[in-house]
């Protein structure tokens, strides 16, 4: 895109996906496809069946009913797909002198799960941005008020004196040490071998004080007398759950005794650990992240705020200027409230077995989301204008003045500062406030960053999403599929409180369009899905134990929509994949964890939900692992999937697997001794085929129940309750 009206040049191009057209057309015809199966289920109801059979019928058609209306809403979110482009050069060249103050917020909850040393790497990551130092402000929020991560916090301070040189000189990229290190060649041959080898002992040093630190669990004297700010863990501190604030500014960017080793000035770098009391109830991350908006608007007031999850390191030092270019454009930027960028993983296995990168929805749905009038916000990698956080409604007045926004200026010494602030993370400052409901992040949800998204849109504001070549962040994938399945538990499960309390359809009628009304009400319906996948992955095997049929023969006129949707559906869903920087192996993996995510994730979310509605419950935030076994990430990085955890998911994954071989295997032996093959075939051709997917997909998991012998495998005690039930299952089917 060249010059606009006037020679006016944006910052940012929007084009549309290509392709729209034959999309289009292939939705349509797989519509029609669809209604012919509905008519198909309700013409020709078997008479002649026995009451269960008729219940099968009943309850696969209540299934492809589900599909059906849940497949159209996936369909909305590729409607209208758009892809946003910057032009960085250009707001260097408009804004560079204008550019705004911007304050990086990171989260972490627990020094156990999510290592200190992770951490800090995601924090030097965010201070070594391409950006002006003397408008960037740093804040970690400590959830879990460890001394331990206050601790390497304090070493990233120091050793970001001369990391961030280096970054500036070399072009740095990524700006997480510990990614850069990894990402070296090797040998590294003369790589400005001098100043690499110098930083790099610098980071190993303050990596083995860390870990060391981490390990014993207390901090050496002598790095205790280095700062006041450790002497909060022996002045009030009792419990993780239950301290005074803890607020240190351990660098103030406007000091000028503090900077780095070239002389320039540093981002100022906060640490906060809000005042955590026993009987006042926190409100897990958004609790977290409404006490970093108070602290931040009394230390830095940037108009931008970017929050990162801790274990999610910037991945691209030009993420800032990319988002600004969304925020500042003269003529498009007036009404986006925030800029989100996908969550991706580094270091995923080839085949992905575990779906870390979320294909779908980065590449697609989310595009989709754009084109409707904006993404979600998802909790991490996002920019938001602050000021919309803190409940601006959107008008078609609103201008915004980045001079202005940026003459703010903290008054006092760090000191002082810090003593007008604790007040703002106090336990008791949000009592009788509109903090969490008209303010800030929204509390009583699982998922708390979409429905504070939800709320932003519905009061007139739109978001942006930005899928950049070069991921902008990148996070510690999942390593097990226990912390895959607990990790979707806990988003679907946010989802569906969401479609309870807020329903799209009403919270946001005459708010948003339709169209996004209906793209919300896709991620909020994951968990109802799960009945009809459940429907769908056992009656059908039961019924071809009885050799009953439930789908129309093949020289059937009725067999063709069934054949068509299959068909089509599949070779669009496995194009898109591939167009999406798949492969036909990761495809088939995406198919499989679907498949498991619907039958547990979904499931225990949908049952969780419901005991919690009836008041058996209270909401719990699960914090998924970040710190794996080293012989379960060789098997990993192997392709070897681990289920060696006797969960209830694993169980519900084991019968369903092993209902469905023993289906199979009954049947052909059926088959083998009857006459009647051919008319059997015929008759059940769909079920064999359904029964038959079914077990291919899980041949994984058939290894590690019956193969496998490492740690990974399933627990035997988990196998055997699995197939005494898919026994018990068989054998109630075949005598009713």
């Amino acid at each position: 895109m060249g010059k606009g009206k006037g020679g006016y040049s944006p910052l940012f191009e929007t084009k549309q996906a290509k392709g729209r057209f034959i999309h289009r057309i292939t939705v349509i015809s797989l519509f029609i496809a669809i209604c012919f199966v509905w008519i198909y289920r309700l013409t020709q109801v078997p008479v002649s069946y026995g009451v269960m059979g008729r219940l099968g019928w009943m309850t696969v058609f209540l299934a492809e009913i589900w599909f059906g209306f849940y497949w159209i809403l996936t369909q909305v979110l590729r409607w209208n797909c758009v892809y946003r482009y910057t032009f960085n050069d250009r707001l260097r060249s408009r804004y560079e002198d204008e550019l705004p103050k911007v304050d990086i917020f990171v989260c972490t909850a627990d020094p156990t799960i999510e290592p200190p040393l992770m951490v800090i790497n995601t924090v030097l990551s965010v201070m070594a941005y391409d950006y002006p130092p003397e408008k960037l402000s740093v804040f970690l929020s400590d959830d879990g008020g460890s001394i331990l991560t206050f601790h390497a916090l304090f070493e990233a301070s120091l050793f970001s004196k001369d990391w961030l040189p280096y970054c500036r000189k070399y072009k740095v990229e990524p700006r997480s040490p510990a990614a850069y290190f990894k990402s070296l060649p090797k040998p590294m041959n003369d790589l400005h071998s001098k100043d690499l080898n110098a930083i790099k002992v610098l980071y190993e040093e303050m990596s083995n004080r860390i870990e060391t630190s981490t390990t014993l669990n207390r901090i050496p004297q002598e790095i205790l007398n280095k700062h006041q700010g450790f002497s909060n863990w022996s002045a009030s501190y009792t419990s993780k759950q239950d301290h005074d604030t803890i607020l240190q500014i351990l660098i103030d960017g406007r000091d000028r005794e503090q900077r780095d080793a070239e002389g320039h000035q540093l981002p100022t770098l906060v640490y906060l650990a809000r005042e955590k009391r026993p009987h006042h109830f926190h409100n897990f991350k958004a609790g977290a992240m409404n006490a970093l908006l108070r602290v931040s608007s009394e230390i830095s007031n940037a108009p931008i705020i970017l929050n990162v999850d801790c274990d999610m390191y910037s991945n691209d030092s030009q993420s800032i200027r990319n988002a600004l270019c969304l925020f500042m454009d003269e003529e498009n930027s007036q009404d986006i409230a925030f800029v989100q960028f996908p969550q991706e993983s580094e270091n995923v296995d080839d085949n992905d077995m575990y779906c870390n990168h979320l294909r779908v929805i980065n590449e697609v749905e989310f595009p989709g989301l754009d084109g409707l009038g904006g993404p979600l916000y998802i909790g991490t990698g996002c920019f938001h204008r602050r000021e919309v956080l803190l409940g601006l409604k959107y008008t078609t007045e609103y201008t915004i003045d980045w001079t202005i926004q940026n003459k703010f200026i903290a008054k006092g010494t760090s000191h002082e500062l810090e003593e007008s602030a604790k007040i703002l993370a106090s336990s008791t400052y949000e009592l009788n406030s509109q903090w969490g409901n008209e303010i800030g992040l929204k509390y009583g949800c699982a998922v708390e960053d979409v429905i504070t998204g939800l709320t932003i849109q519905c009061r007139g504001w739109k978001s942006a999403y930005l899928n950049p070549d070069r991921s902008a962040f990148l996070g510690k994938p999942s390593t097990t599929l226990e912390d895959t399945l607990v990790q979707h538990k806990r988003w679907s499960e946010g989802q569906l409180q969401i479609m309870i309390n807020h329903c799209p359809l009403l919270y946001g009628r005459n708010k948003i369009g339709l169209g996004l009304q209906l793209g919300y009400c896709h991620y909020n319906l994951w968990a109802v899905s799960s009945l009809a996948t459940l429907c769908y992955c056992i009656i059908p095997s039961l019924c071809l134990l009885r050799t009953t049929p439930l789908f129309p023969e093949v020289s059937s006129k009725w067999f063709y929509p069934f054949a068509y949707i299959i068909i089509v559906k599949y070779t669009y869903s496995l194009v898109e994949f591939i167009s999406s920087k798949g492969t036909i192996t990761k495809w088939w993996n995406e198919q499989r964890m679907w498949l498991y995510k619907r039958t547990t994730s979904y499931l225990f979310a949908l049952v969780d939900t419901v005991l919690k509605s009836l008041g058996f419950s209270d909401m719990k935030f699960v914090i998924t692992n970040k710190i794996a076994d080293n012989e379960v990430f060789q098997r990993y990085q192997k392709g070897i999937m681990e289920f060696g955890v006797a969960s209830p998911m694993v169980t519900v994954l084991s019968t369903i697997a092993s209902l469905n071989l023993f289906a199979l295997v009954v049947f052909v032996i059926n088959l083998i001794m009857t006459e009647n093959r051919v008319v059997l075939v015929k008759s059940l051709s769909l079920q064999i085929v359904l029964c038959g997917v079914l077990v291919l997909i899980n041949l994984p998991l058939f290894e590690a129940l019956y193969f496998r012998k490492d740690k990974g495998k399933v627990p035997t005690s988990v196998a055997l309750k699995a197939t005494s039930l898919a026994l018990l299952a068989c054998a109630l089917s075949l005598r009713s």
